[in-house]
């Protein structure tokens, strides 16, 4: 979560200092490929990225790719903070999708959760206020749009999760990714200062290691828990936002945030005790 912290507010420090988002993303992404390459020879090497679902990945990297832009474009235009708080509507949306489309018997507990946390939402935007409000609601808007994609995301990672490795998915993410960026690249790069391109090549990085960080946490850890620590972004966004800003969240944020997180980890809990309960099941049958 520090390392994706990191790589968010280099974007919103990269943009401020007139690099594209397309640059951005280029170079988010081809950071990403080497750390997804040495992870593949530390397994299966290279046979590691056969798939028989190229589809599958198809529409994962094209969600990606939309949700990324996203993503970034919300840091761009809203404090740290309030677009990590506003990210955390991903499992929100989640519950959603998966009482609409997979159907999941989503009792009481979490559709309270989920009201909750739109709640949460409302008081951050701060809903009802003076029109003069100095609060940007393209930017809520994208992001809420972003944690949507996010957790449309999540759905479709849950399906692939069930026939392909978690380094194949991303192999094949960044692989994917990389051929429109690459298309797109000589119409938006130019030139910066060294200073900048050092930013640049760290972001990649940061985002990179970021990504292989959580792909290892969900390895060796209880998803219900590594899912909870995404929260403690909302901490280094803060401590950076003052860092590099001078900015510190507002009592709205802080009270939308509590809300927001509360909901998140009650609905994380909530699928662990159900899935907990099916495994029980299972077992009991067999």
């Amino acid at each position: 979560m520090l390392m994706l912290s990191c790589m968010f507010a280099a974007v919103k420090y990269l943009d401020e200092n007139s690099v594209h988002l397309v640059e951005s993303l280029f170079f988010r992404q081809l950071g990403a490929l080497p750390v997804v390459l040495l992870l593949l020879m530390q397994g299966p090497g290279l046979k590691g990225v056969y798939t028989s679902h190229f589809s599958k990945h198809l529409s994962r990297s094209a969600l990606g790719i939309f949700g990324m832009v996203c993503f970034f474009t919300s840091y761009i235009m809203l404090p740290l903070a309030e677009a990590t708080t506003i990210g955390f509507a991903t499992p929100i949306f989640a519950t959603i999708l998966s009482a609409l489309f997979l159907k999941e018997d989503v009792g009481i507990h979490r559709w309270t959760a989920v009201f909750a946390g739109f709640a949460g939402v409302l008081v951050i935007t701060q809903y009802g206020a003076a029109p003069d409000t100095d609060f940007n609601m393209l930017g809520v808007s994208i992001a809420l749009l972003a944690a949507l994609i996010a957790s449309i995301i999540t759905l479709l990672l849950r399906d692939l999760g069930r026939t392909e490795a978690p380094t194949t998915i991303l192999f094949w993410f960044s692989s994917l990714t990389l051929v429109p960026l690459t298309i797109l690249l000589p119409f938006f790069i130019q030139p910066h200062s060294p200073r900048i391109w050092a930013v640049l090549a760290m972001m990649g990085i940061i985002g990179g290691l970021g990504q292989w960080l959580l792909t290892s946490a969900l390895r060796w850890g209880p998803v219900s828990l590594v899912i909870s620590m995404d929260y403690t972004s909302l901490i280094w966004s803060t401590l950076l936002g003052w860092l590099i800003w001078s900015t510190l969240p507002g009592t709205y944020t802080w009270i939308g945030a509590a809300l927001i997180c509360s909901s998140g980890i009650y609905i994380s809990w909530r699928e662990h005790l159900r899935l907990k309960e099916i495994r029980s099941a299972r077992t009991m049958v067999d």
